[in-house]
């Protein structure tokens, strides 16, 4: 797998920028594909540990529905927020404990699982790693539950995998989309978004949200509403995705995170610069997104303000918005912004 500027943010001097209060983004250790000698694609062979929460969990969970993949590989989602303090295991690490209540909901998740990928039901993601000899801890992970191994959990080569052997997997979707198709020109476009939208977008909403320091969130905030600005002149010519009439991989990487915005990132992550439905064009991709088969179903708001808000100083997670209407309801309506 190419390891480019659009899967891992550079780490260059990773430890004095986040000593001036950067955040910079880890990276992932498990790199093996699907198709390689020992991990070969098959359907029901393969897992996916996730947390709705997540953007680079949710990226997987649409490619998984899309492509008609929901029955052939098999998902476990952890809880949004992560342990604390008191937990004998330590703070912030990802569990899968289906009966722990949501402060939003008064209720347990109905989404959230049991490990049933391991056979091992272990509680948490750290344990998944800890079998491999690996200090990580972080979701999504893609499993194999054959061999007993993490092959990757790096999400924007396991899109890639899902996409490059769906048919192999066992999809059940005969009209799915070819995320990235064979076209060297369409690829190199795709590419050019890729890169732009996760500096500035995917990444970007977390360099602003995280950071500590004024002028790197001051920096983040720009570049993320200039992206924003410069995909609303993308679509403004009509086009139903972002690089014509075809959903690809570029429209996959960029839903996750203005799915997100109205209604957890506006505040979250301090980018009040505008919502999303300030920008025509973009409400109408991001409604038409939405619409497609398995879309509303691979992510959940409840789960992203639950997460976001929940590790916030005091927990307490925001009710609204209510107007226009209430999210993701809102999502079913592209004529808001009109």
């Amino acid at each position: 797998m190419t390891k480019d500027s659009s899967t891992q943010e550079d780490q260059s001097d990773a430890k004095a920028r986040r000593a001036r209060g950067e955040f910079v983004r880890g990276v992932s250790g498990f790199r093996h594909s699907i198709g390689d000698q020992d991990f070969p694609a098959e359907p029901g062979r393969y897992h996916l540990f996730v947390a709705l929460n997540c953007p680079w969990c949710h990226r997987i969970t649409l490619a998984r529905a899309v492509l008609g993949l929901e029955t052939s590989i098999t998902l476990d989602v952890a809880f949004p927020n992560r342990t604390d303090e008191t937990d004998p295991a330590g703070p912030n690490l990802w569990e899968f404990t289906p009966g722990r209540i949501a402060s939003l909901a008064g209720a347990p998740l109905p989404e959230c699982s049991f490990d049933s990928g391991t056979g091992a039901r272990l509680r948490l993601a750290k344990e998944i790693y800890q079998r491999e000899g690996s200090d990580e801890q972080s979701v999504p992970i893609l499993y194999d539950k054959i061999a007993g191994r993490i092959v990757n959990n790096e999400s924007a080569e396991i899109i890639r995998m899902l996409d490059t052997h769906a048919q192999a997997l066992g999809s059940t979707n005969p009209d799915r989309p070819q995320l990235r198709p064979e076209d060297p020109t369409l690829r190199a476009k795709i590419d050019a978004l890729n890169d732009r939208i996760y500096a500035a977008i995917n990444n970007g909403a977390y360099k602003a949200g995280f950071s500590s320091d004024q002028a790197i969130y001051a920096a983040a905030f720009t570049a993320y509403f200039d992206t924003l600005n410069w995909l609303q002149g993308i679509l403004a010519d009509g086009r139903p995705f972002l690089t014509g009439e075809s959903f690809t991989e570029a429209d996959l990487r960029l839903f996750p995170t203005l799915y997100r915005h109205d209604p957890v990132y506006y505040v979250r992550m301090k980018l009040n610069g505008a919502r999303i439905l300030d920008y025509p064009a973009l409400w109408r991709w991001l409604c038409r997104v939405y619409a497609m088969e398995g879309v509303a179903d691979a992510g959940s708001l409840l789960h992203c303000r639950q997460g976001y808000f929940g590790r916030s100083w005091n927990g307490v997670v925001p009710l609204g918005p209510l107007l226009p209407m209430t999210y993701p309801e809102a999502y079913q309506h592209p004529e808001l912004a009109n």
